[in-house]
């Protein structure tokens, strides 16, 4: 069943539109990636799908229910957790406060979401009352991630989630991802490395706010196109 529909949305900052005119569909419980060279609009796009930004054009459906001018919040409420490249924790919260950041569309007591979120990372069960700013980079996005995690979304958005780890943390991060999936978390991966890559179930290819190509992980990974464009030839 479909769970996210983008059609045709049109996306930028002021005057200037980034995406043009991108569609794309994400079936419940499935791992999608976009990938792209730099400059290529995945950012954008992710933003647009949150609610961040509002697309000049097109329109955006999650469970089939118009979301196009919605709000974060709004999407929040509905399923969907999204967790930003960039900026992405509170450095002067502790652990336990950035995780309780993310609960906040949930009422009554969330100890038990919290729980979840130290069996999926462990690390951070000792960790509550440390400040995030004072972790290491692969500890702070597991508050990022843990943070989106909190709401129990059907839909889990990751902006390059191993952007500037360490390879020893790269694949822990990526393993943890799938895990997410595993869950049954429908999961939209912006990628930057072929292992995060053939974690996807599909993948789209965006060039130039364009979506050039779509199919089959392993698919893409043979055509010219995406060696060029993506991996250097």
């Amino acid at each position: 069943m479909s769970l996210l529909e983008v059609n045709e949305i049109s996306a930028g900052y002021g005057e200037v539109d980034v995406l043009h005119g991108v569609s794309l569909d994400i079936n419940e419980g499935e791992l999608v990636a976009t990938i792209g060279p730099n400059g290529a609009g995945k950012t954008t796009l992710l933003r647009t799908i949150s609610g961040v930004l509002h697309p000049d054009g097109g329109s955006l459906e999650l469970n089939e229910v118009d979301i196009t001018n919605e709000d974060p919040e709004d999407t929040i409420r509905m399923g969907m957790g999204y967790v930003p490249q960039d900026d992405n924790i509170f450095p002067s919260l502790t652990v336990r406060e950035n995780l309780e950041m993310g609960a906040f569309t949930l009422e009554g007591d969330f100890e038990d979401r919290i729980d979840e979120i130290c069996t999926i990372f462990p690390q951070l069960r000792e960790r509550m009352g440390q400040k995030a700013g004072t972790m290491s980079g692969g500890q702070q996005q597991m508050v990022a991630v843990g943070r989106g995690m909190l709401i129990r979304p059907k839909l889990l958005l990751l902006d390059e989630p191993t952007a500037g780890l360490q390879p020893s943390l790269v694949d822990m991060m990526l393993g943890k991802v799938k895990e997410i999936n595993d869950r049954g978390v429908a999961v939209l991966l912006v990628a930057q490395t072929i292992d995060a890559l053939r974690l996807a179930d599909r993948a789209y290819l965006l060039s130039a706010g364009e979506m050039v190509l779509s199919g089959e992980t392993e698919e893409l990974l043979e055509t010219d196109r995406v060696q060029e464009l993506y991996f250097g030839g």
